[in-house]
């Protein structure tokens, strides 16, 4: 028997920092930020606090990496059902499901670190985006290209109003919402604002 049989391998670079962030998502939001300390990561990713140190300086920075890690690794692809209703309702539905929890987190568990680093929930938003296009911008400005959508009713605020009312339902219920509430913020809501009367 080898020296090294039995002995689990070291993880470096870039399979030890996703293992981190991974571990530090999952600790984020069992814990919230109250729990996310750089000990209690570090015993879930199976490494050690000086690691994380080499990394992050502080624990404000550490959330900021696993927001940005988190938001790299989910589906922002454009829906294309071929309508503005089935992609907005496709694009909901997927935020119901990926971003929900987030969402919840981002209200209800960081209050300690806005108070830490003076940052909003629109900047730790930002973090989770990052700075590429959004997928609603894409649905909009098909809708306007096939003519489902006027343009002179399609202000820069009317293009947040489904997500806002998303977040506003999420936020309120502290869970995801139920679908018949994202069909009446499409349907209701949305579509009487942008469509020619």
């Amino acid at each position: 028997m080898s020296l090294n049989e039995g002995r689990a391998t070291r993880r470096r670079g870039t399979e030890l920092e996703t293992a981190i962030l991974d571990a530090a998502w999952s600790q984020l939001t069992d814990r919230g930020y109250e729990g996310f300390t750089f000990e209690a990561v570090a015993e879930r990713a199976g490494t050690s606090r000086p690691v994380l140190y080499r990394r992050w300086a502080t624990r404000a920075e550490l959330l900021q990496a696993t927001i940005r890690h988190h938001g790299a690794t989910e589906d922002t692809s454009t829906p294309d059902t071929g309508s503005v209703r089935g992609d907005l309702l496709a694009a909901l539905r997927r935020s119901n499901r990926q971003r929900s929890d987030f969402l919840v987190l981002l209200s209800a568990s960081l209050g300690g670190y806005y108070a830490e680093t003076g940052s909003t929930p629109s900047e730790v938003r930002d973090l989770l985006l990052g700075h590429s296009r959004l997928a609603t911008d894409d649905i909009l400005d098909r809708g306007v290209e096939r003519g489902e959508i006027d343009p002179a009713r399609l202000t820069p605020l009317v293009r947040t109003v489904p997500y806002s009312l998303y977040r506003h339902e999420v936020m309120m219920r502290l869970q995801a919402v139920p679908d018949e509430t994202l069909k009446a913020i499409v349907d209701e809501v949305f579509l009487p604002l942008v469509t020619a009367r």
